[in-house]
């Protein structure tokens, strides 16, 4: 997981944000769900150690994977052959970050329409100091055993299954960047979801959940809640890893993660066991190694791995439907200035708004945590969107809100307020939508 000087915070007050690109498939609904296999512990820990294996073959003081070193390359090769003995189809991708050359790995599982694509993905790269067993070789090493597990089964799942390996995350989540920025909007819009593992087998391990895509939170969830184990929010590594990359394009998100150098509370050691000291002591450390992974906590997060894969890509998706009204002229936003509105004029509307109305927001901006967003009804109520978030340090505003706007009549002019709230960036609203059921 990389540490990131600016977290990027999305916080949205009053609403429920779908997490979705305008126009984008919405998160899938589970249906004739197929029971997901017990993920073999010792078969991740096998992974790990051959990962260990890799680093200490590989630089001094222990050995290292990261970002352009040799046992980072090395590492990228030794999953793609287990990927391609298992019958996936694989692909390098190659970028230059550092002065060095960097590589993803891609592997897709043949079936399954791909037209709704479930990814799961890990960051690969270590930090220069150690062999990072735990940070991130435990997410790699889980996800590529439920790949195998895949492939062991024979699954077909309705959904067409992705798998991603990344590399420079520690260098501020280079590798997945790369590749949601050179993906084209047709494909992003098939991604249905992408889920996130990094850090999954801390020593002094919490249960953390990713606070994103309510349906990919509640599959997580509800296994830990089946094994009898309790959940909190995931709140140490928000933006800093790579699911950050797909939820600044409004592709749905969620993951795991058991904790870094936050120290955890005497309340967190009541619920989960453990002690009041740093969930990871060895964090970006050179102690990072097989020695610093609790076996429990990696066999239960990669059984839910293999729980929420199975589940989420087992159903089918409904692409957005109903009248739309839409406003595409651009409108200038100033550099810490005044409110600029986008509107929309609904008529043909029986009744009331929707419960879930659909608020398509096309914001281009070089820092939309200055931004605050607003929809305005037709009789002036005000239904926040974003609000200002001084961390939030990504580019452009482009999602699909859900608002209960029930109380409000359907007709009239709706509008889209914007107002940057701090200076040096600039922006325009590209585009604005409602979507009536």
């Amino acid at each position: 997981m990389s540490l990131s000087a600016r977290q990027r915070v999305l916080a949205v007050a009053g609403i429920t944000l779908a997490g979705l690109l305008a126009g984008a498939v919405p998160a899938a609904t589970a249906q004739s769900v197929a029971a997901a296999p017990d993920i073999p512990v010792a078969n991740v820990k096998q992974h790990l150690a051959d990962l260990q294996s890799i680093a200490s073959a590989n630089g001094g003081n222990g050995g290292n994977r990261a970002h352009g070193r040799a046992g980072y390359k090395a590492s990228i090769d030794f999953v793609k052959a287990k990927l391609d003995a298992a019958g996936y189809t694989t692909r390098i991708e190659q970028f230059t970050s550092s002065g060095s050359t960097g590589y993803n790995l891609i592997a897709d599982w043949p079936g399954g329409d791909t037209n709704q694509v479930l990814m799961a993905g890990s960051h690969l790269d270590s930090v220069t100091s150690g062999p990072g067993i735990n940070d991130n070789g435990s997410g790699s090493a889980a996800i590529l055993e439920t790949a195998l597990a895949v492939a062991r089964t024979g699954y077909q799942p309705t959904k067409h299954l992705r798998f991603a390996w990344w590399g420079a995350e520690e260098l501020g989540l280079v590798g997945s960047k790369y590749y949601v920025n050179n993906l084209p909007s047709t494909e992003r819009a098939k991604i249905s979801g992408y889920l996130n593992f990094d850090m999954i087998g801390s020593p002094n391990p919490g249960y953390f959940v990713y606070d994103d895509d309510p349906t990919i939170e509640k599959n997580f969830k509800d296994y830990f809640a089946g094994i009898g184990v309790p959940t909190e929010i995931e709140t140490e590594g928000d933006g800093r890893s790579d699911h950050a990359s797909f939820k600044n394009v409004g592709i749905p998100v969620g993951g795991l993660f058991t904790g870094a150098s936050r120290t955890k509370t005497s309340a967190q050691v009541q619920k989960w066991g453990g002690t009041a000291t740093a969930f990871d002591r060895c964090y970006h450390s050179s102690c990072d190694t097989t020695t610093n992974i609790n076996d429990t906590a990696l066999d239960r997060n990669s059984d839910a791995i293999a729980h929420a894969i199975w589940n989420l890509s087992s159903g089918t998706t409904t692409p957005p439907t109903g009248t739309v009204f839409e406003n595409t002229s651009d409108v200038s936003i100033p550099d810490n200035g005044a409110v600029v509105t986008s509107s929309v004029n609904v008529t043909g509307i029986t009744g009331n708004a929707p419960s879930d109305l659909a608020v398509g927001v096309d914001i281009i901006h070089t820092w939309r945590g200055d931004l605050v967003v607003d929809l305005i009804a037709p009789d002036g109520t005000v239904y926040n969107l974003k609000p200002y978030s001084s961390s939030d340090s990504a580019d452009n505003v482009q999602t699909t809100y859900t608002v209960n706007a029930s109380a409000e009549v359907a007709n009239g002019s709706w509008s889209l307020r914007v107002q940057d709230r701090a200076t040096y960036d600039t922006g325009y609203i590209n585009s604005f939508k409602l979507t009536f059921p």
